[in-house]
């Protein structure tokens, strides 16, 4: 593990709420100051096509296959509605809990509406359920569509949420994805960088990007201007859509290593698998996030050597 890190706090941390907002850093980041994110909140961004289907393992159709990875797998955070973790958190309490703030389904596609992702519950909420469950709730999160043209709308419930979990000491992190009719290429390196830097302005702990595309130039290198972008907000990227261990393990060695990025959210790379599968994929990419490993270190745990 690496060393301790010093825990810049931000100020709208109260002065009595700071030792919380601290151990609670500390333990999402497991004090290495980056992030290994399980994203357990596909069902109803995706419905049923990330759990269903050819090439996924058949025990992900049962959303307890999440639990069952977050549970036993090393991670910094498992994030999930609140009422799917209402309904398996008393069987899987030694879990570290990030409550996802809102989220929508994708039956609308952008060329009928613009996205809007409508909160679903406020910090309170949040906070009475961690009290009344005992549950270990580090953190919340929250989407936003900038561009969308309900932006305003998102990015001040989003303003609200950052500030509530802060007066709480929560830790927060935001999707951040430029999407709606108005946005001509969401995957732009100079766009991904301008959703960071917005969500630096938020005050957001930290946030999840996709990964930026662009023929021509080395997206390691541009995606260092989204992580300058981003302050002393900490950048996470996606994990995107399924593909062989390697090269998803390579992809976030060098988002780390090159780009600078403080870690990664990752769905469907692990819950698609089986659960012995997906617990030695997440143990590898924690390997790479937390511990600092190589590509080959973290193969051979995911080898199972």
């Amino acid at each position: 593990m690496k060393d301790k890190k010093t825990v810049c706090i931000p100020m709208d941390v109260p002065r009595d709420m700071r030792d919380e907002y601290e151990k609670n850093y500390l333990t999402l980041t497991h004090d290495s100051g980056n992030l290994m994110l399980f994203a357990g909140d596909q069902k109803v961004e995706h419905l049923n096509d990330d759990f269903f289907g050819k090439d996924i393992a058949p025990e992900d159709a049962d959303p307890e296959h999440l639990f069952r990875i977050a549970s036993k797998a090393r991670i910094g955070v498992f994030a999930a509605q609140l009422g799917l973790i209402a309904r398996y958190g008393e069987t899987y309490s030694d879990v570290p809990y990030l409550v996802k703030m809102n989220s929508k389904s994708p039956i609308v596609p952008t060329e009928q509406e613009d996205p809007y992702s409508n909160q679903w519950y406020d910090v309170q909420q949040v906070i009475e359920f961690k009290e009344n469950s005992g549950l270990n709730i580090l953190g919340v999160g929250y989407t936003i569509y900038l561009g969308s043209e309900y932006e305003n709308q998102q990015l001040q419930q989003a303003a609200q949420v950052i500030y509530d979990a802060h007066q709480n000491g929560l830790i927060s992190v935001l999707w951040m994805y430029p999407r709606g009719k108005a946005v001509k290429d969401e995957r732009d390196p100079h766009l991904v960088a301008g959703a960071t830097g917005t969500a630096a302005c938020l005050g957001t702990d930290f946030v999840k990007v996709n990964f930026p595309k662009k023929s021509g130039v080395d997206l390691y290198v541009a995606f260092q201007e989204a992580v300058k972008a981003a302050g002393r907000t900490k950048v996470v990227c996606a994990g995107g859509g399924s593909m062989d261990a390697k090269s998803f393990l390579q992809s976030l060695h060098d988002q780390i290593h090159i780009s600078g990025a403080a870690g990664n959210a990752t769905g469907r790379n692990i819950h698609q698998r089986p659960l012995a599968e997906a617990i030695r994929l997440t143990n590898a990419i924690y390997a790479i996030t937390v511990e600092g490993a190589s590509v080959d270190a973290a193969m051979k745990i995911y080898s199972g050597k």
